[in-house]
């Protein structure tokens, strides 16, 4: 014998009220004609933004479709564990390893229809590698040569090496942008999101 497999549907309807009487309308034919369990945890009536589908929810008056705020923290704690200075890897291997999880969740995520979420994502993770590099140069000579090498000149090289911030606000300053643009990291094939799921 052939069991359903379990699914998952999104209702829309256009009031609270209309939505009430359509969940027991829906579970009444679940559960008396089809003769099958419904998940009440997992059923309810509710705004489209404030319920998850696969990963996704709506958002506001267009009700566009985004990524859930749950999604996006597993994404984020993700690429943070890729991109941890303890690794001891080069930024080539890391990109790597980053590219191929990028791949697969852009693949699917990429679909949004929240693009700006995508570039601000985009944004972040380079951040991340500059964060990464600024810390594996660690020395202030070894800083102030790379930057140098990499087209900042010797005076705004010496005012970064000197500073005394942090490795996360240095990778937002303007000598360390230079050295490493978006272009940099073009080069080492690390894709972007926001240039994915495009129709």
């Amino acid at each position: 014998m052939r069991f359903p497999r379990a699914t998952r549907r999104n209702l829309h309807v256009s009031s609270e009220r209309a939505g009430l009487r359509v969940m027991e309308s829906v579970k009444r034919f679940i559960t008396q004609r089809l003769k099958l369990k419904v998940n009440e945890s997992k059923s309810a009536v509710a705004k489209p933004g404030e319920r998850k589908f696969f990963g996704f929810s709506r958002s506001g008056e267009h009700n566009r479709r985004k990524i859930a705020p749950q999604a996006l923290d597993r994404f984020k704690k993700r690429v943070r564990v890729l991109t941890n200075r303890n690794r001891g890897k080069s930024v080539e291997q890391v990109v790597k390893a980053l590219s191929t999880y990028l791949h697969g969740w852009g693949g699917y995520f990429g679909f949004c229809e929240t693009r700006p979420v995508l570039a601000d994502l985009d944004s972040w993770i380079r951040r991340r590698l500059r964060c990464l590099l600024w810390r594996q140069w660690k020395t202030c000579r070894r800083r102030w040569k790379e930057l140098v090498r990499r087209d900042v000149g010797k005076d705004a090289a010496s005012a970064a090496v000197m500073t005394g911030h942090g490795s996360w606000k240095m990778s937002h300053v303007g000598p360390i942008q230079i050295a490493l643009p978006n272009a940099y990291f073009d080069s080492l094939a690390l894709p972007r999101l926001a240039d994915m799921g495009r129709i």
